[in-house]
């Protein structure tokens, strides 16, 4: 009977968590949905000037397509948050004009578009 009590109780703590995690789901869509506003916005003001649709006016093939960034090594959020920060040129460092969560925005959206193809 004891055997009982403990799985039961164990189900209640699982059943508790879930409801309190699921919860908080809308919470976190939203929260996406509002950094990807965001990283466009950003993208926008501070990039699209020389990436527009991902692509790079100033020099042929260093565009921000999938296979692009990850023959450059640059197809994770800390690669490419570490180019925008830094920058290499011609491209220049964003480390003093945006702040560390908008630079972690803008290139979590730079990665999702690469992976939806820019479009």
């Amino acid at each position: 009977m004891s055997h009982y009590k403990h799985w039961k109780s164990w189900a209640i703590a699982i059943a508790a968590i879930l409801l309190i995690w699921s919860g908080s789901l809308p919470a976190i869509a939203a929260d996406a949905t509002s950094n990807s506003v965001n990283g466009a916005k950003l993208f926008e003001a501070n990039c699209a000037g020389c990436h527009p649709n991902g692509g790079n006016i100033i020099r042929r093939g260093k565009n921000l397509r999938k296979n692009t960034l990850k023959r450059h090594h640059l197809d994770s959020l800390e690669a490419i948050a570490r180019k925008v920060k830094e920058g290499k040129n011609p491209m220049p460092a964003y480390g003093d004009r945006l702040s560390s969560e908008q630079i972690e925005t803008v290139s979590a959206y730079v990665l999702s578009q690469a992976e939806r193809d820019w479009k």
